[in-house]
């Protein structure tokens, strides 16, 4: 009697569903960290535009034009020399439900602003969505 030990093909087949399981766990986790590892990228961006736009106004006395901001960098030009507020301004992430770039508004005064983005889930106190 020739008796070997092996695995029945039933426990392989359970062996494989568990693992095909487990993969597909991990992949629907890692997509969650993705998207929320975007909104905060978008929302750091954001505090880094308003910034710029801050000492913008205490230099200037105003916030920039749509013309400026459409530059693509913020910057200032003087009797001293030309002051830099941000060098490039930040391109939104265009990958999951959000496909939008930061899009900016001044007052017709120049005294007020609106900054628009898109978040992909809640973040923070910020609600999903634009």
């Amino acid at each position: 009697m020739n008796n070997k030990k092996a695995f029945t093909l039933v426990e392989l087949l359970v062996v494989i569903a568990i693992i095909g399981l487990m993969a597909s766990l991990s992949i629907i986790a890692l997509g969650n960290a993705r998207s929320k590892s975007r909104d905060s990228k978008r929302v750091s961006d954001v505090k880094q535009v308003q910034t710029a736009l801050e000492l913008f106004f205490s230099d200037q006395g105003r916030y920039p034009t749509a013309t400026e901001w459409a530059s693509g960098s913020l910057y200032a030009t003087g009797t001293i020399g030309t002051t830099t507020y941000i060098d490039k301004l930040p391109a939104a992430s265009t990958r999951g439900i959000c496909n939008n770039n930061y899009t900016y508004a001044p007052s017709s005064l120049g005294d007020d602003y609106t900054i628009n983005f898109c978040l992909e889930d809640r973040t923070g106190s910020l609600s999903k969505g634009d």
